[in-house]
């Protein structure tokens, strides 16, 4: 039994669509558990980009079979959409399953989405507007209709209209807007159901069989740790717990079947969005990590926050996460800096933290204490063994592993699939 999961342990971008698409190629499965269109994952293969929001990293391999997971909400129009694209560049796309299970972000959740959002104001949380929060919502609420409702599109109907009555009623009512047509969003998932039935199945057995078989599945999550809905920024969060434990509930298998926890840490740390970020730079050094970084949203195009790493945070990571493993990512980008800090604790109201406060007022005035290292020069990336990297790139490795308490395993130096150093085996 070989159960893998791949997790974001800051705020997400971290480069876990890299990883996974590195890792996937010895993988019988690779299952998306949580999370919606709200993600993108860049993989480079070849000097070609693609950017998946709801396909699993593991697609352009095409060896193993691909499956959104009960804890993802698919947005059916978008997920089409994808399909086709890859489908142009030449990607084989017929190994793509979506679990029964998994909830329909329908256009209503859209629109709630953009209205709630805009209602907010100067407190906007900095959604991206795609209904994933409002599509969580009515699955907690239990009134969400779900991709098994596309095989029975009766069944599916009646669900749209007790759930558009009511959202037109909010829409009209409360926020001034116009209400939206039943005809033609039945018109159109019409059209969904035909295209995306034959990808419908059942998951929960054949993934439990298939890790049963000593078969390797690769569990992909969305997001990241600071953005998990119990752990995270709250309420500067998404609407799903992207952690090992959302693999459990995100795709309905046992604890005991996950085996390696890998976690993807970038060699600093970036944000998207609303919210407290305590290593966040607003000068020249956080400028040139955004450029160097490319730092900048696959999904919405948003340029990120930048600051140095914080090693409170990579910590708070490894321990609710039980990683066994650590992934370093764009760890290319600090070349060239003469010294690079990292955070080891919070100062707050004169006091010193070293976890990660449930407060955002208190993280909000929390003032980093910094660990100075001296930086290197060389351009690193197309060094192929750990042992070419300069010292001080090691020893900013050897500080990094010590402090977040878990071994690294994986380096990557660069953005294509070979720019990686193996420390350890995985």
């Amino acid at each position: 039994m070989a159960g893998y999961v791949v997790v974001g342990t800051q705020w997400g971008d971290e480069g876990k669509g890299k990883i996974i698409d590195v890792l996937a190629h010895k993988a019988d499965y690779v299952v998306r558990f949580q999370g919606g269109n709200n993600a993108g994952h860049t993989v480079v293969v070849n000097g070609e980009k693609f950017i998946l929001h709801l396909l699993p990293s593991g697609m352009l391999h095409g060896n193993g079979k691909c499956i959104i997971g009960p804890g993802v909400v698919v947005d059916p129009k978008v997920l089409l959409k994808e399909l086709a694209t890859l489908e142009e560049k030449g990607a084989k796309t017929d190994h793509l399953f979506i679990s029964d299970r998994a909830h329909l972000i329908m256009p209503y959740h859209v629109k709630l989405d953009e209205l709630k959002e805009e209602a907010r104001g100067a407190n906007k949380i900095g959604t991206t507007k795609r209904g994933i929060g409002p599509c969580y919502s009515d699955k907690i609420a239990r009134c969400g209709i779900r991709a098994v409702d596309l095989l029975d599109m009766e069944a599916f109907a009646g669900k749209l209209k007790t759930n558009l009555e009511e959202k037109n009623a909010l829409f009209t009512k409360i926020y001034g807007s116009e209400a939206m047509d039943f005809d033609a969003i039945m018109e159109d998932f019409k059209g969904y159901s035909e295209k995306l039935k034959h990808r419908i199945m059942d998951s929960v057995p054949e993934i439990n069989k298939a890790l049963d078989e000593d078969k390797m599945v690769m569990f992909e999550g969305a997001q990241a740790m600071m953005l998990d809905i119990n752990y995270g920024t709250y309420p500067y969060v998404t609407s799903s717990s992207p952690t090992t434990g959302g693999v459990t509930t995100g795709v309905g298998v046992s604890p005991k079947k996950i085996d390696r926890a890998i976690g993807v840490m970038k060699a600093y740390t970036t944000r998207v969005g609303e919210g407290p970020f305590v290593t966040e730079l607003l000068d020249e050094t956080g400028e040139q990590l955004r450029k160097v970084g490319a730092e900048f949203g696959a999904t919405t195009g948003r340029p990120r926050r930048c600051g140095w790493l914080d090693a409170v945070v990579g910590k708070y990571a490894v321990d609710i996460n039980g990683l066994t493993d650590v992934v370093i990512t764009k760890i290319d980008v600090l070349s060239g800096l003469d010294t690079i800090k990292i955070c080891t604790g919070y100062e707050i109201d004169g006091e010193v933290y070293t976890t990660v406060p449930s407060s955002i007022e208190k993280l909000a005035k929390a003032k980093p204490v910094y660990e100075e290292l001296p930086g290197w020069k060389e351009d690193i990336t197309q060094m192929k063994e750990y042992e070419e990297l300069p010292e001080n790139c090691k020893k900013y490795i050897k500080r990094m592993e010590e402090l977040v308490g878990c071994p690294i395993t994986v380096v990557s130096v660069g953005p294509d699939r070979t720019q990686n150093i193996f420390l350890r085996e995985i």
